[in-house]
């Protein structure tokens, strides 16, 4: 069945079965890897996508769910590496494995959309549910504080 999506901007059909998680339209027929999988259930967070700017778990999202509305991925998140996010990702030397960190980074980026100068209690509530097996949440946090003072002065 053919379903219409916006993703990263662009437009896309995507030939799937309605009931085939986002995830997999995203990785295997948009071919766009970036996304992970990590527990199939929405508990860890590394599939973590914006689906009208909502921060949503990919691995449980039909894509008949999210037909019409916008996706963005990590790959949409900047082209350069010139989002605020992933500057201070990059300053604080976050990644450790780095598997978790395209979800970690689409959680913030969805929370720093909505609030431009989160506490450590917002983002710690916002952050909830993304799991890092690295134990790089101190270093995460650092970076999302970085990232509101970037967004802030502009860069």
């Amino acid at each position: 069945m053919p379903f219409k999506l916006t993703v990263n901007g662009r437009p896309a059909t995507v030939e799937a079965p309605a009931d085939m998680p986002l995830l997999w339209v995203i990785r295997d027929v948009l071919n766009l890897k970036g996304t992970k999988y990590g527990c199939g259930m929405s508990v860890c967070g590394m599939c973590t996508v914006h689906v009208d700017g909502e921060a949503t778990r990919s691995c449980v999202t039909p894509v008949s769910s999210v037909a019409g509305k916008r996706i963005t991925t990590i790959e949409g998140l900047s082209t350069d590496g010139s989002h605020p996010l992933q500057k201070a990702w990059m300053e604080i030397d976050v990644p450790q494995c780095g598997y978790c960190q395209a979800g970690q980074i689409m959680s913030a980026a969805a929370l720093l959309a909505k609030n431009a100068k989160p506490t450590d209690a917002q983002i710690a509530e916002a952050m909830d549910g993304n799991l890092c097996r690295c134990g790089t949440y101190l270093r995460i946090r650092e970076a999302i504080r970085r990232a509101a003072s970037l967004k802030a002065k502009g860069t």
